[in-house]
């Protein structure tokens, strides 16, 4: 089990898409393998023969270094190979059919009262293992199945090649029949243990590594960072009016693209973090290390918990190609096709519920960063111009600091630099 990403201690086998006995040559794809962050392909790095499977695909948590699978030169016999102890453990927790798969080879071993001299069968002993059905589902898909507790083997893939996709699990679990929780009886073992406890029963549903990565970084960023709050409101009616003009000429181009709100936020927070080195930093023990690019994360929602793939450079995009990162990064972080490099080491983070209708909001720093923005949606209030009251847009940001590491004059200095940016929107584009 390779060691994907800082921190990662195991990963789930998804799915083999290679199986024993198949030729294997550099790059191939042998497996998927799913960590708390995303979906990751395990690429072979030589060539060879994959001679045996180890652990089978499944929710069995490998911890990074056990072996999976062995693999051979090519042109080498096939012997069996001992399975580590655990692994052993593995197949036995795997699931039946796949235990007795597993199982083949060692019942074609030779027995205990064989002579020592006796040569070892080497009559290709994968030759009884049936061929594992290859099931082809899309990583989200996958992820969806386990929560909404969809058996993929009941499914027709509607995706290219008989591919299982999400409109494929929706599709099962709106068609399965609702559980009559009135009419089944009460079982000693569904009786709360105190009875002093509600006496309505709910569904448990088992943490995913994501989530219980989730809950513990956060409950370490609550326990451990001194969190501090600044929010202002920002007149958006220059933006609005400049995005439109915006969109408009770029649907009119050779290759038209639809710049959202997002981008120009993400942008703005970018060339602000800049212009203000002391807000894109971190505490360490040794001291306060100063970023020297600006490395802007961003959350995206996935149905198993959230995601904060990183725009490396962000100051120094333009909106054009900041835009066609942030879509292919969203797409990236929703199929779980996000590499470790693609979301680890950012130095600053904006969170935008605006999209869902959030006037404002505090986000939780996302550790080891020291500062996160969060932007609530653009409405329509009364405004002050002049001495006049007129209907204006407007849009809430709050930025959540390490007071550790920036003071509140530092974030009122960084907060002042992305509303202006936001209310002169020339400045932004050019």
């Amino acid at each position: 089990m390779p060691a994907i990403g800082a921190g990662t201690t195991q990963g789930r086998i998804l799915q083999w898409l290679k199986q024993s006995g198949d030729t294997v040559k550099v790059g191939d794809i042998l497996a998927e393998i799913e960590t708390d962050k995303a979906v990751i392909e395990l690429e072979a790095v030589d060539s060879g023969v994959l001679d045996r499977i180890h652990v089978a695909a499944g929710d069995t948590a490998v911890p990074v270094g056990d072996v999976i699978a062995t693999m051979l030169a090519e042109g080498a016999n096939q012997v069996q190979t001992p399975v580590p102890a655990r692994a052993e453990e593995a197949l036995e927790s795997a699931p039946a059919s796949a235990s007795a798969s597993a199982s083949a080879p060692a019942s074609a071993s030779a027995p205990a009262s064989a002579p020592a001299s006796a040569p070892a069968p080497v009559s290709a002993p994968f030759a009884a293992e049936p061929p594992a059905h290859r099931l082809f589902a899309s990583p989200s898909a996958r992820r969806l199945a386990r929560l909404m507790g969809v058996d993929l083997h009941t499914l027709a893939g509607s995706g290219p090649n008989g591919r299982i996709v999400r409109v494929d699990i929706e599709h099962a679990a709106e068609q399965r029949p609702a559980v009559d929780t009135k009419s089944a009886p009460a079982t000693d073992s569904a009786r709360p243990a105190n009875p002093s406890a509600s006496a309505s029963l709910g569904t448990l549903t088992p943490h995913t590594p994501m989530r219980a990565t989730i809950a513990r970084r956060l409950v370490q960023s609550k326990q451990q960072i001194p969190h501090f709050y600044l929010t202002v409101d920002c007149r958006m009616d220059a933006m609005m009016a400049a995005r439109e003009s915006l969109n408009a000429s770029a649907q009119a181009s050779p290759d038209p693209v639809r710049y959202s709100l997002n981008d120009l936020l993400l942008l703005a927070v970018a060339r602000a973090a800049a212009r203000v080195a002391d807000i894109n930093a971190q505490w360490t023990d040794d001291g306060v290390l100063r970023h020297d690019q600006v490395d802007l994360s961003f959350a995206v929602a996935l149905d198993s918990g959230l995601i904060t793939p990183i725009l490396r450079d962000a100051d120094r995009k333009g909106l054009r190609e900041l835009s066609a990162e942030v879509r292919q990064l969203t797409e990236q972080a929703r199929a779980g096709r996000l590499r470790p490099e693609q979301y680890e080491g950012g130095s600053l983070t904006v969170s935008n519920l605006g999209m869902h209708g959030v006037k404002s909001f505090a986000a939780i720093i996302n550790p080891p960063q020291s500062v996160i923005l969060a932007a609530g949606a653009v409405t329509r209030q009364p405004v002050v111009d002049g001495d006049a009251l007129a209907i204006g847009h407007v849009m809430s940001l709050t930025l959540s600091a390490d007071h550790r590491v920036v003071d509140g004059a530092v974030g009122a200095r960084f907060l002042k630099d992305v509303r202006h940016l936001l209310e002169h929107p020339i400045e932004l584009i050019l």
